[in-house]
């Protein structure tokens, strides 16, 4: 019988194990996916933090590939819905099912009974789908016919979504966006990392044959519930905590924005600073973690005002201004 402190990965519930097994992530992944290290990192980072991650980016730079390669290299399970515009809520969630046998109703799961589920271009289904998944998120759990039902343990949604100027698109409502801890911009690969993705295809590699390319487990539940104790014990001094603060209120008052971020984004920018410095090895938190995770954590959770968009100021330029005049604690 298998150690209940050991997963099937081999490995166990010790944090300094559990580090090493997720910092080993980056190199599996790479066995199938070319580059893309930040967006790696992020994704582990929204998994300490049981949050979940929005990738953007063009059709064909790997966003899918990526998330069911981490699947992999996390032995987690992991389902894969298409949103598509005629896509109806209880495709994602589950319904009843009448069963002539019994002349009752029973009730099917959908697929975000998962550990991880992959919501691919999630911007090309209404609101109203796209709302579906608004109570996973939050309270991990789905209600049906008025009965909840609680969603397996760790969960993470990882949505896909096209640039929102491309056709076909509709914006996520704002409510759901700031739902996502992350949003990771997948930009198009450099030159030479173009060539390696060409020589791999060349070479016989199959995206959709992870085994073949030698993907394999090398973290799994024990290392995560490991390292989100760890992560939980990781200090913030007070200094820190009012440096998060000012930035996110910065953000109220920029005249380039619309709306700022709200107390939800303060938070969980202090949560990604907590485990982007568990990460690289410290237990207490200092300025640079924030600063390295304030893009992916806020970007999502400001809107521009027109007149700036039309003048190429983006959410990005923003935040980097203020993390600019931000005084920083010492």
């Amino acid at each position: 019988m298998m150690d209940p402190t050991t997963d099937n990965a081999g490995n166990t519930g010790d944090p300094a194990a559990a580090r090493a097994a997720l910092e080993t992530l980056r190199t599996e992944i790479a066995k199938a996916v070319v580059g893309q290290d930040s967006a790696v990192t992020g994704l582990v980072v929204a998994l300490l933090c049981r949050g979940h991650v929005l990738l953007e980016g063009v059709p064909g730079v790997a966003k899918t590939l990526l998330v069911r390669t981490l699947a992999s290299a996390l032995e987690l399970d992991t389902k894969r819905v298409q949103f598509t515009p005629d896509l109806m809520p209880s495709d994602v969630t589950g319904s009843l099912v009448y069963d002539t046998r019994t002349a009752e109703f029973s009730f099917q799961p959908g697929p975000v009974f998962t550990n991880l589920l992959l919501a691919d271009e999630i911007n090309r289904t209404p609101p109203k789908t796209q709302s579906s998944l608004l109570e996973a998120m939050e309270e991990r759990q789905v209600t049906v016919d008025g009965t909840p039902r609680l969603l397996p343990e760790p969960f993470l949604v990882a949505a896909t979504q096209n640039p929102v100027e491309y056709e076909g698109t509709y914006p996520l409502p704002e409510a759901q966006l700031d739902r996502f801890l992350l949003k990771l911009t997948i930009p198009l690969p450099s030159r030479q990392d173009e060539i390696d993705v060409l020589t791999r295809h060349a070479s016989g590699f199959n995206p959709r044959d992870l085994r073949a390319a030698g993907v394999r487990p090398v973290a799994g539940p024990a290392d995560l519930d490991a390292a989100r104790a760890a992560v939980a014990k990781t200090t913030v001094s007070p200094e820190i905590t009012a440096y998060v603060v000012d930035i996110c209120r910065a953000t109220r008052e920029s005249p380039s924005l619309t709306l700022g971020v709200s107390p939800r984004g303060a938070t969980a920018l202090l949560a990604t600073s907590r485990a982007w410095a568990w990460l690289t090895g410290r237990d207490y938190v200092i300025p640079d973690d924030v600063k390295a995770l304030a893009l992916p954590t806020l970007r999502h959770r400001v809107q521009l005002r027109p007149e700036a968009e039309m003048e190429g100021v983006t959410a990005d330029s923003v935040i980097n201004a203020i993390l600019a005049h931000v005084p920083v604690p010492r």
